[in-house]
């Protein structure tokens, strides 16, 4: 066994269980079993046996007759469940992708793909709603990565934690991929077991840096199989850059921000904060580091490079996640000062960075990106044009359900193939709805910010039109809602007035023309 290998594996029998050749552990899987990964948003998931199992495929000609159903905690990498999104290798995945080879799959149906609350897919995966039509609640083979194994068998996970704890509870047979490639992150998780109810007890996290478990996660030794040694770190690309657009966003934000502390709602270092993933997330942690906010404190599901800066000028505090997604060049300053970072930052499994009643308790601030948004303040976040799947609801809802502040952030278009403009993303009715009227708070575009709070729908839509709507799209909006509230009111039906046959005008238009510009209703 190579020196690195054996100085991350320092339990005598896990030790005795390496295997050189991952191409021996293929007989351990057959058509159709049943799947799960370690990994969350394309960080921490295992690495050499899927590709091994994807090359076996491709050389032998097995595509579409060596499938899966596959459970990961969110997305996997792109170089590993993307290959196998090419090779038909995915009969069910669930519950979060990313990459346009499995998007493409599941829209084309041969994925059939079930989109779940972050929060939730671990425990119901426990309660055996993913394997209820098995003789029995389990896995069949679990792959999980490691960047170190303890004294005592405890795994240590790599850049995310996300529903591994689960999946290696749930699996019969276990791989375990040690990853030389990268440090040691022994000591940045927080691992807790979570009993089924009705044994369940309060999770004690009254501030974000609260430890209330182990750095570590216990398996059944008899379950391994296989220990491998992984070669290579996560593959991720650069973040997304901020722009003109997401910087306004930003800046509209940061002004709210200032607003609801002077009137006393919050305090001077805000409320701990949830961000998603993309550049108008990275313009606002960006507008943070040069806010006279200090003492920040970050708990969310995915930390990017933007977070480090933060760190550097003490304006963040302490952050909690699920998973650390930097960019290669974040990842190597990362490393580069780890002794800084390591203290600074929390790993916690999606069930804890996710969880509803905590989130709640902190009075988190939650600010993430939909599809689209309507005037009465429902967004879509999943399905473009109600139909096709970008990549699932993720975490978003957990946190946009449960915040003391729910923040919807969107650019006011996006270019379709004719138009510049030519698709808005303030609409008439969500062509699919994810977060209703009753969830969101603010709905703030590079246009404006829309303070929807204890507002009617009618209020609402004036507000979110006005405010957010794009100049070329705020009289075609302004005249649909009046048109609607004109005829509804008539019919004394004008609570939250629509015109059914025009609602998505729209939207066909879009389809037909390339553009969402209609001449009338």
């Amino acid at each position: 066994m190579p020196s690195l290998l054996s100085s991350r594996i320092r339990n005598p029998t896990f030790a005795k269980k390496v295997v050189s050749d991952p191409a021996s552990l293929i007989p351990y899987f057959k058509n159709g079993d049943y799947v799960g990964w370690s990994g969350f948003t394309g960080v921490g998931y295992p690495k050499m046996i899927p590709q091994t199992l994807a090359n076996h495929v491709a050389s032998k000609d097995l595509q579409g007759k060596m499938r899966f159903k596959l459970f990961v905690g969110a997305s996997g990498g792109a170089d590993t469940e993307g290959k196998w999104a090419d090779l038909d290798m995915i009969e069910r995945r669930c519950p979060h992708q990313v990459g346009k080879s499995i998007s493409k799959g599941i829209n084309e149906g041969r994925i059939n793909f079930f989109d779940k609350h972050l929060s939730m897919f671990p425990q119901d995966l426990l309660y055996g709603y993913y394997t209820r039509d098995r003789d029995r609640n389990s896995l069949d083979v679990a792959i999980v990565e490691a960047t170190a194994i303890t004294e005592d068998g405890g795994i240590v996970p790599g850049a995310s934690v996300g529903a591994t704890p689960e999946i290696l509870q749930m699996a019969e047979k276990i791989i375990i991929e040690v990853n030389t490639a990268v440090p040691s992150f022994e000591g940045l998780h927080d691992i807790v077991d979570i009993p089924n109810p009705p044994d369940r007890t309060p999770l004690l996290v009254n501030r974000v840096d609260d430890r209330i478990g182990k750095p570590y996660i216990k398996v059944d030794p008899s379950k391994v199989i296989g220990v491998v040694e992984a070669t290579y770190g996560d593959v991720t690309g650069p973040n997304a850059p901020e722009d003109a657009t997401s910087r306004a966003i930003g800046g509209h934000l940061v002004d709210f921000f200032k607003h609801e502390v002077n009137f006393g709602r919050m305090p001077q270092h805000l409320h701990p904060i949830q961000s998603g993933i993309g550049n108008i997330a990275n313009a606002i942690i960006g507008g943070l580091a040069d806010s006279p906010f200090k003492d920040l404190e970050v708990w969310t599901e995915v930390l990017q490079d933007t977070f480090l800066p933060l760190f550097d000028t003490d304006k963040l505090r302490f952050a909690v996640a699920t998973s650390t997604r930097f960019s290669p060049q974040g990842f190597e300053k990362f490393y580069a000062n780890w002794d800084y970072y390591k203290d600074r930052i929390l790993l916690r499994p999606q069930v804890i960075s996710n969880h509803p009643e905590i989130i709640r308790r902190l009075g988190c601030i939650a600010m993430n990106t939909p599809v689209e948004v309507d005037m009465y303040a429902h967004a879509n976040s999943t399905n473009v044009l109600g139909s096709r799947m970008l990549n699932g609801l993720g975490g978003s809802a957990d946190f946009l359900r449960n915040a003391k502040y729910s923040i919807m952030h969107t650019p006011s278009t996006r270019p379709s193939k004719k138009d510049p403009t030519g698709v808005s993303c303030i609409v008439p009715m969500a062509t699919h709805v994810d977060q209703t009227e009753h969830d969101l708070d603010i709905i703030v575009t590079e246009q404006g910010l829309a303070d929807v709070r204890g507002l009617s729908p009618r209020e609402r839509a004036r507000v979110v039109i006005n405010k957010c709507a794009h100049p070329d799209y705020k009289p075609i909006l302004n005249d649909y809602f009046n048109l609607a509230e004109k005829v509804c009111l008539a019919k004394g039906i004008g609570h939250e007035p629509h015109i059914l046959s025009s609602v998505f005008k729209m939207h066909q238009n879009l389809v037909e023309k390339g553009t969402m510009k209609i001449d009338s209703w």
